[in-house]
């Protein structure tokens, strides 16, 4: 009888999904038949309201009022607010999460959310189960401290810095492990070379590439990076062209897809191939976003941060800097002046900075992971 997980994220940004999807297909490959898993947005459809609109409420407030959001977070960061806070969220969600784990009877929990340990434990204690608990941290630098809690049969961290702010808040050493985020296969996988990769995706082989993403959204000013990326490229003569990778913005990628652009530029909308992309490029220019930057790591791609979702993103920015993988560039005047420089007489530079994101990368973490849970619940990796 397979042993039954029960994964826990929500859908506030793209990250934290793709961590539990990113886990759960590890465990399938590793595991196969000896595993069930079950991933569960914990807030959209199984908690009341207004709990249920949480994910809708977290696009709402980073988008058009982030200064309100900041305030929002940092205020979780101290722990009677956020332990009062979570202590409704509990009884409100009593019966309808219990509902899920009579529905699943899972013989485990991993949440990749940050206010998905103290609620559910709070819940399972509440009615005398004792299940297996894990944690998953998906962000880089300094991190919420609703990510830790004493409780937890593991906490994996993807980051040196995660581990000692752990141990600072509670938890144990044996507790916590530093195995890295968990991001998809294929950018732990070699890739064929930039000629035969940028030929395949429609580019042209023998320019440097820059590509230019806002996430599975497309979010930030997009626009106005990737027009001025492009007119100083062309102001500097630099042999390059442009990616500019639209996510879900169809308007914006029909707006892009219109302009008379100064160098040779690829628009496109959301793809499922991301590896190929960062593989084909040799610099990327991206928001803060945690999976993205330890997808780019992976891939030993140069980062230029254009943005961050304040108090949740400001830490990764500060990792990316303070250990050579990157800049942070918040006007689009300043992201197309570093990407200029990189691409003509800074390029030593940049692939600095590459060697440096390759050396703290975990390609595999989404293997050592599911490892390392496998071992905790007893399951034997078939051969």
């Amino acid at each position: 009888m397979a042993l039954r997980l029960l994964i826990l994220m929500s859908d506030t940004g793209g990250g934290h999904r793709a961590s539990a999807q990113a886990l759960a297909a590890a465990l399938r490959r590793r595991y196969g038949d000896q595993i069930e898993t079950t991933i569960l947005d914990a807030w959209q459809g199984h908690a009341p309201w207004p709990l249920n609109q949480v994910p809708k409420s977290y696009s709402f407030l980073v988008n058009r009022t982030p200064w309100f959001y900041s305030a929002l977070y940092h205020a979780g960061e101290r722990r009677r607010v956020m332990g009062a806070v979570i202590g409704v969220a509990a009884m409100w969600s009593d019966r309808r999460f219990m509902a899920v784990v009579e529905a699943h009877r899972p013989d485990a929990v991993l949440s990749v959310h940050p206010l998905l340990q103290e609620a559910p434990l709070r819940i399972l204690a509440r009615h005398g189960l004792s299940l297996p608990f894990f944690t998953v941290v998906t962000d880089l630098g300094s991190v919420h401290p609703s990510w830790f809690h004493p409780a937890v049969r593991c906490c994996f961290v993807p980051t040196a810095e995660t581990a000692a702010q752990a141990q600072r808040l509670g938890l144990q050493p044996t507790q916590v492990r530093v195995l890295g985020l968990p991001i998809r296969p294929e950018f732990g996988q070699p890739q064929p070379d930039q000629t035969t990769l940028r030929r395949a995706l429609g580019l042209q082989p023998d320019l440097a590439t820059v590509t230019v993403i806002g996430g599975g959204e497309g979010m930030g000013p997009l626009r106005a990076i990737a027009e001025a990326i492009a007119h100083r490229l062309a102001a500097d003569g630099r042999r390059a062209q442009l990616v500019v990778i639209c996510g879900r913005n169809q308007r914006l990628q029909s707006e892009l897809s219109r302009v008379a652009w100064p160098v040779p530029t690829a628009v496109t909308g959301f793809v499922d191939n991301m590896a190929q992309w960062m593989a084909a490029s040799d610099c990327l220019v991206t928001k803060a976003g945690p999976g993205t930057i330890a997808e780019a790591m992976a891939m030993g791609l140069p980062l230029v941060l254009s943005g961050y979702i304040p108090g949740q993103e400001t830490g990764n920015v500060h990792f990316v800097v303070d250990h050579g993988i990157g800049v942070f560039a918040p006007k689009p005047a300043q992201v197309a002046e570093v990407v200029s420089r990189w691409l003509g007489p800074d390029q030593g530079e940049r692939l600095q900075r590459a060697q440096a994101a390759r050396a703290l990368a975990y390609p595999h973490a989404a293997d050592a992971i599911a490892a390392a849970i496998a071992a905790e619940l007893g399951l034997c990796r078939p051969r």
